[in-house]
C-alpha cells in the first residue's frame, strides 16, 4: 500500500483534490461526499464569471461559460426562491462566490445559494424578498464574451417611469415649501372734489387669466450600463459611469428650472434595452430625448464633442455610420431576451414618417452642440446623422450626444473630472434651455 488513504480504501483518484476545490467545499458547506471530483468533471464546462446587476426595475444574474449551458428552473413557495439546475458544469471559484455579490439593498434577491445536486448537476437556489416574475434565456458570444445564462427578475407589476416621475415631484413639493404668494395692498381712497362729468365712471378693468406654463418634460439617457460598459479609455475608465455621472448632473440643472423637469431612463448601473429608453420616453410624454454618450474610435488621437440626429437616407460620414452601428449593437452585448419584443413598439420604432421628428432634432441638436463648444472642441462643427436605433421615437425630438472620445487620454481625463463633468452638463443645458425658448412645446390635454 502506497499510503494511508489507500490503506484506508479511499481510491487513489480521489486522494488528489486541489486546495482551492477543498476551500470551496468548505466554504459552501457541502459534506465530505460533496468534496470527492468524479471523471465526468474533467469533460464539463468551466463557468468563466458569475454576476449580479441589482436595480429597482429588475436585478439580473449572469452565468457565462465558454460553451452552451443545459438548465432548468422551477419556483417554490412559503418561502419565494427559485431553483435553477445547470448541467455539465464544474464548481468552480466563480460560482463559490456568486452569494457573496447579492447587495443587501438589492429589492429582489435576499441570499443565493449554491450546491451540487447531483454528479452532473450544479443547483443554484435563488432567495427571494418577494414575489417576482422571472426570464430565464440563453445568450450567443459576443466579442470577447462567451455564451451567457440570463435570469432577469422582475416585479409582478412593472415599473411605471411617469409615476415614478409623478412620486419624484410629489416628494420635492412637501420637501421644498411653496413660495407664499404676496398680493400688494389695495390704495388708499383719496378724498377728491366731486366734479361734474357727462360721461359714467369707467369700471376697474379686470384681471387677466393667469396663464399656467405647461411643464418641459426631458427624458435622459445614459449610454449603455451594467453588462455593458460601453468603450474603455486607457487608464480603464468606462464609459457608462462617466456618461452615468455628466447625466445625473443634468437632470439637477433641468430639475431647478421652474418650467421643466427631467428622468432618467437609468438611474443606477444595469442595462435597459434601447428599444425600452425610447419606450420610457415616450410613456412620460417627453419633450426632448437626449442620449449621453463618451465613444471610442480607432485611433486615440480623435477628440471633440458632436451631436447627432437620426438620418432615414444614410449616415452623413463614415465615422457616422460606424458609430451607430456600434451603439446599436449594445442589445447584444447588453442581452435583451428576443422572444419578448413588443411587436407594436418593434412597428413603431421602424416607422419611416418622421420627417418632423428629425427637423425638430436637427434644430434642438445645433443649440446643444453651440452650447457643448463653449467648453470643449468641436469634432464636427455640424450636426451628424445616422440611423442611431435610439433616436427613433416618431414623436420626439432625439439627439444623441458624444460629450468626448474617452479613447482620447487627454479627453478621458476631462470625462474623470467631476468639475469637466458639471461643465459639460452646464453646456448641454444651456443648448436645451436657448432651443425651448425659441421653439415652445405645444399645449396639451
Amino acid at each position: 500500500m502506497r499510503n494511508g488513504r489507500a490503506r484506508a480504501g479511499i481510491p487513489a483518484r480521489h486522494c488528489h483534490v486541489s486546495l482551492e476545490r477543498r476551500r470551496i467545499c468548505q466554504w459552501l458547506l457541502l459534506p465530505a461526499a460533496g468534496c470527492v471530483i468524479p471523471d465526468v468533471w474533467s469533460q464539463v464546462s468551466r463557468i468563466a464569471s458569475a454576476r449580479v446587476w441589482p436595480a429597482d426595475e429588475y436585478t439580473r444574474v449572469i452565468v457565462e461559460s465558454a460553451t452552451p449551458l443545459a438548465h432548468a428552473m422551477f419556483a417554490l413557495k412559503t418561502p419565494d426562491r427559485l431553483v435553477l439546475d445547470i448541467g455539465g458544469v464544474e464548481l468552480s471559484p466563480e460560482l463559490a462566490y456568486l452569494p457573496s455579490r447579492v447587495q443587501p439593498g438589492d429589492p429582489y434577491l435576499s441570499a443565493i445559494r449554491v450546491g451540487r445536486q447531483s454528479a452532473t448537476t450544479l443547483r443554484v437556489v435563488f432567495d427571494l424578498k418577494a414575489e417576482v416574475k422571472p426570464d430565464l434565456f440563453a445568450l450567443p458570444p459576443v466579442g470577447d464574451i462567451g455564451h451567457r445564462l440570463v435570469l432577469d427578475l422582475y416585479p409582478p407589476i412593472p415599473l411605471d417611469p411617469l409615476m415614478a416621475l409623478l412620486d419624484a415631484e410629489r416628494v420635492k413639493e412637501r420637501t421644498v415649501p411653496p413660495t407664499a404668494l404676496v398680493e400688494a395692498p389695495p390704495d388708499k381712497p383719496v378724498n377728491k372734489p366731486l366734479e361734474k362729468s357727462a360721461t359714467k365712471p369707467t369700471a376697474p378693468p379686470k384681471p387677466e387669466p393667469r396663464v399656467a406654463m405647461r411643464r418641459i418634460t426631458i427624458a435622459i439617457d445614459p449610454g449603455h450600463g451594467g453588462e455593458d460598459p460601453g468603450a474603455v479609455g486607457p487608464r480603464g475608465t468606462y464609459e457608462k459611469d462617466v456618461v452615468l455621472a455628466i447625466s445625473r448632473k443634468l437632470k439637477s440643472l433641468v430639475d431647478a428650472q421652474p418650467n421643466m423637469r427631467a428622468m432618467l431612463t437609468r438611474d443606477a448601473d444595469y442595462f435597459v434595452p434601447l428599444a425600452q429608453r425610447v419606450q420610457k420616453a415616450r410613456r412620460v410624454q417627453a419633450d426632448l430625448f437626449i442620449s449621453v454618450h463618451a465613444d471610442a474610435f480607432r485611433e486615440a488621437r480623435a477628440k471633440g464633442s458632436s451631436v447627432f440626429a437620426l438620418s432615414e437616407s444614410g449616415a452623413t460620414s463614415a465615422a457616422a455610420k460606424w458609430l451607430a452601428q456600434k451603439e446599436n449593437s449594445a442589445d447584444l452585448i447588453g442581452g435583451v431576451d428576443l422572444d419578448r419584443r413588443d411587436p407594436v413598439l418593434a412597428r413603431t420604432l421602424l416607422d419611416l414618417s418622421q420627417t418632423a421628428q428629425i427637423s425638430d432634432s436637427l434644430k434642438v441638436g445645433r443649440h446643444v452642440l453651440d452650447g457643448i463648444g463653449t467648453h470643449n472642441t468641436l469634432h464636427k462643427a455640424t450636426v451628424e446623422q445616422a440611423g442611431f436605433a435610439v433616436l427613433k421615437a416618431p414623436d420626439i425630438p432625439s439627439i444623441l450626444v458624444e460629450t468626448a472620445f474617452i479613447s482620447n487620454p487627454d479627453e478621458e481625463q476631462k470625462l474623470r473630472s467631476d468639475r469637466h463633468q458639471q461643465k459639460f452638463a452646464e453646456s448641454m443645458h444651456e443648448g436645451i434651455a436657448r432651443y425651448f425658448s425659441r421653439n415652445p412645446p405645444l399645449a396639451r390635454a
